[in-house]
């Protein structure tokens, strides 16, 4: 399958070879020239304008980091007009449900998949990134294959923009247990525990969790905190306006997420 990607860095390079060594054929957007070479090495043929990635491509895969870049790229620089018709544009961006859908109003001949994903690049590069997808059901049975060359588990959510709204509600859940753990750990640190030995005590008792264990193999919750905040901050303010708009609130957990994502002033 002739693939169109946009946003080879961090998470989507892993994705490239991952997809090239499963027999697609990637043509990737580079915007500074000096990133051929390395879009070359993954397997990828570097292209520099989005007619030259859409060109030819039943997919075109956009992984950048937020809401404002897919906008740009997809509408802007005129990636979404350019798509072949009956083609498909997968979004692994995590942000607003509305740009999934405000995207598949613009071009109805195309299917739109709103696919964010959990995890980081080395579950990319082992083929195990949880991906959850919004979209038409015949579009996602199309795409399975395609997705399953990085992703697995591939949990098929709802309709486009669903797979955003799970994906926020994960990270908001995943922010405030970050929250909680730091809590327990300025607790236990005025009773007098270590921070080290009590994050790997709790991480064999009856409050462990998946994040417990990863801030125990960071070592602290601060380290934890440094590495992964800018990421949860960002989509915890993303939910904290969806919510407000639709007039509800985290509740509980926006407290607890407030230890790793600060309230934030609306960045719309």
């Amino acid at each position: 399958m002739t693939v169109g990607f946009v946003g080879a860095g961090r998470m989507g390079a892993p994705m490239v070879r991952r997809l090239v060594d499963a027999g697609h054929e990637v043509n990737v957007l580079v915007r500074n020239k000096g990133k051929a070479r390395a879009i070359a090495d993954l397997g990828g043929n570097p292209v520099t304008d989005v007619r030259s990635v859409t060109a030819a491509a039943e997919v075109v895969v956009v992984a950048v980091f937020t809401d404002e870049q897919v906008r740009g790229v997809c509408v802007d620089d005129g990636l979404l007009a350019a798509m072949q018709p009956q083609s498909c544009l997968v979004l692994h961006t995590t942000g607003s449900p509305d740009t999934a859908r405000a995207l598949a109003a613009r071009r109805p001949d195309i299917a739109v998949l709103d696919a964010p994903v959990s995890g980081g690049p080395h579950d990319v590069s082992a083929g195990s990134i949880t991906v959850y997808v919004g979209g038409d059901d015949t579009a996602v049975d199309r795409l399975r294959p395609l997705l399953g060359a990085y992703a697995d588990p591939i949990l098929h959510v709802g309709v486009t923009g669903a797979g955003q709204l799970v994906k926020l509600v994960n990270n908001t859940l995943f922010a405030a247990q970050i929250g909680l753990v730091a809590e327990a750990v300025r607790l236990g640190t005025h009773l007098g525990v270590a921070e080290t030995s009590l994050l790997d005590a709790l991480a064999h008792g009856s409050s462990r969790s998946r994040a417990l264990a990863m801030i125990a193999t960071a070592a602290s919750v601060d380290a934890f905190i440094a590495s992964v905040g800018g990421f949860v901050a960002k989509d915890v303010a993303v939910v904290r306006n969806i919510a407000a708009d639709r007039g509800t609130e985290l509740g509980i957990l926006d407290a607890a997420a407030g230890v790793v994502a600060p309230r934030l002033t609306d960045p719309r």
